[in-house]
């Protein structure tokens, strides 16, 4: 019998109507999914006998299928939006907290985390300030994640063990810090299903994007075709390397604000 393999799934804000986002980028609006849209995907997860595990549960890796559900930033409506519909479908998840953040419009305050954690969900960690780590000095790394898991944990009054490296950028720097300062796992943005042979500090999550189908959803929560997205990740990481992180951000929103022919 093969090992299990659970794909990780990446949100971040929700589109309610009428509720101004928290950036208006393009390149931050592709990544919000409309709050009825999410609701058919925690459906599609629900009838389709998936599991909807937080970080915790899923690197137990159980046999039953199951997809890891998982929100970067802190953002507001991952209480008054997301955690309603995931209770509504029996799912759970982890809510990665970008500590500088909370408080802040668009963003949970101290209050709302509390709520959220008592509600029975994970609460993990997302840097203080959301920077690229790799870009960081170690006087900056242990700000951005040792400082921020003790912020949270002063917040929520317990351990804080989940990591998510912001845009996906870390290097071993970042583990060697995500390990000293106790976390259990750190997660970044590469397009693979996670099972137990993968290494907990370097668990893949694939974002969930304002485009995406029912049915490409489908596929992804079983693992097909992301060694197509897998590919794709990995000629931008290459364009990112030799183009530096700032760089190639400049480039990328010049090209997503052009207009479609």
């Amino acid at each position: 019998m093969s090992a299990p393999r659970i794909v990780y799934l990446m949100y971040h804000e929700l589109e309610l109507p009428g509720r101004k986002l928290c950036q208006s980028e393009p390149g931050y609006v592709r990544y919000i999914l409309p709050l009825e849209t999410f609701r058919s995907q925690m459906a599609r997860v629900k009838n389709s006998g998936w599991r909807g595990l937080n970080v915790g549960e899923a690197i137990r890796y159980p046999a039953e299928p199951s997809v890891c559900i998982t929100f970067d930033d802190g953002c507001e409506t991952d209480l008054i939006a997301a955690a309603p519909v995931l209770r509504e479908f029996g799912c759970n998840a982890t809510f990665y907290l970008t500590a500088g953040f909370l408080g802040t419009p668009g963003y949970l305050d101290a209050r709302q985390v509390r709520d959220l954690d008592a509600q029975g969900f994970e609460v993990g960690c997302h840097s203080m300030t959301h920077p690229y780590l790799s870009d960081l000095s170690e006087p900056e790394l242990k700000r951005e994640i040792a400082d921020a898991k003790l912020q949270v944990e002063q917040i929520v009054g317990h351990p804080v063990e989940h990591f998510s490296c912001p845009g996906g950028r870390y290097d071993q720097r970042t583990l060697q810090m995500a390990r000293r300062a106790g976390f259990r796992t750190v997660a970044n943005s590469q397009f693979h299903a996670n099972s137990p042979g993968t290494s907990p500090y370097e668990l893949g999550r694939v974002a969930m994007l304002r485009d995406l189908t029912l049915e490409k959803f489908g596929a992804i929560c079983n693992g097909r075709g992301l060694w197509k997205k897998r590919l794709e990740h990995e000629s931008r990481r290459g364009a990112q390397r030799l183009l530096g992180n700032r760089a190639y951000d400049r480039l990328r929103a010049v090209l997503l604000r052009e207009p479609r022919p």
